[in-house]
């Protein structure tokens, strides 16, 4: 592998890195929205029309799903912040596969 290939790995490795940075809302979790029946017997919910949706985040907690209720007004946030984390995974696997091509070419240590 040329230098200058060498330098563009970095230089991307580099870049990914400091993006990192710029992702501070990430939400670790999946996306639920629950629709539900009441108790009331003559609901509109009772013949198909039911309450919602009702927002939720499932994250992991002690080992253990918890469902985390999102209100309507951080939506939004909340999905730009699973948007977030998407990207920070994306951005984990390039960084991996640049370090395995530099480990290849003796330069992972740089």
């Amino acid at each position: 592998m040329s230098n200058k290939t060498l330098k563009k790995l970095l230089d991307e490795r580099a870049r990914l890195l400091a993006e990192l940075g710029t992702l501070p809302r990430m939400l670790h979790g999946s996306w639920v929205e629950r629709f539900s029946v009441c108790s009331r017997p003559g609901c509109r919910c009772h013949s198909g029309d039911r309450h919602g949706p009702r927002h939720y985040l499932v994250v992991h907690e002690g080992g253990r799903q918890r469902q985390k209720y999102v209100p309507n007004s951080q939506v939004d946030a909340a999905q730009a912040g699973l948007a977030e984390y998407r990207r920070v995974r994306e951005i984990v696997d390039r960084i991996t596969h640049i370090n395995l091509a530099l480990m290849k070419e003796d330069a992972y240590e740089d």
